[in-house]
């Protein structure tokens, strides 16, 4: 193979890995906006699924993951003395606190709920005045989801009312309450309000497929240019740089023959 040749080979293999990368790129970007659509469709369908009752309640993590999103109305008594306030959570771009207090069901069963939000006191971060959870038989409507994300921690967390991270199995055995694998995200009840003061305006998860779409365009820019670029000087051009030579040939040629005419 000659010199030129190898030369033109590596331009063509280089060119055609490049579009099929790229390609390959653009079409798993389609394929990550996809997902993002159908996790939101399978969340939104969970939500207008009808309220799980208290027999229904999800008790193992198989059942949580086929159950979360899903709305449960549950009755109880809370166990304020087991509060915990987890900090760094921010609510519309203020600092404040996740409030998390076991619920004990009537069937004797607990669960750990998310109560609300509560802002932080600017002064004094320890301080703490969100109002108690009411005493009584008390009904919450919420939605079945996994314990609170976990937020970076330099030291292991030590418990106490105030802490950075929740979690689940460490809390029951510090509690020694035998809780159910999962947390209820309570919301707003617009036949029974609660008038605890606390906020639960929780953010929904955002669906943004904008992203992936302006990336997939991007990368099939890049195959179009390079798959372009490829033809133009691989293809276009050495056409009509021999067309041009067979162009002045045959013009050679005719002067030629005038010539010896």
């Amino acid at each position: 193979m000659s010199p030129a040749l190898r030369q033109t080979a590596v331009v063509w293999l280089a060119a055609l890995m490049t579009i099929a990368a790229t390609a390959r790129l653009g079409v798993w970007q389609l394929d990550r906006a996809a997902q993002k659509r159908a996790v939101h469709e399978a969340r939104q369908q969970q939500m207008r699924a009808p309220a799980l009752s208290a027999a229904e309640l999800p008790t193992s993590a198989e059942q949580v993951r086929a159950a979360e999103h899903r709305s449960a109305v549950v009755s109880g008594r809370w166990l304020a003395t087991h509060t915990t306030y987890l900090d760094n959570r921010p609510m519309a771009a203020r600092a404040g606190f996740y409030v998390l207090t076991p619920l004990a069901l009537d069937d004797g069963r607990v669960l750990l709920v998310q109560r609300g939000w509560w802002p932080r006191d600017v002064a004094d971060r320890s301080r703490i005045a969100a109002p108690p959870a009411p005493a009584g038989v008390v009904q919450v409507r919420g939605r079945v989801a996994r314990p609170p994300s976990r937020l970076f921690e330099l030291a292991a967390e030590s418990g106490g009312a105030i802490r950075q991270n929740l979690d689940l199995d460490a809390y029951a055995r510090e509690t020694r309450l035998t809780l159910l694998p999962w947390v209820l995200v309570q919301l707003d009840d617009a036949a029974q309000p609660v008038a605890d003061g606390l906020s639960r305006q929780w953010p929904e998860p955002a669906v943004d497929v904008r992203t992936n779409y302006g990336y997939a365009v991007q990368w099939f820019a890049m195959s179009g240019l390079v798959a372009g670029l490829l033809l133009w000087f691989q293809v276009w051009q050495p056409w009509r740089r021999r067309r041009a030579r067979s162009s002045e040939e045959a013009m050679d040629r005719r002067t030629d023959e005038s010539t010896n005419r």
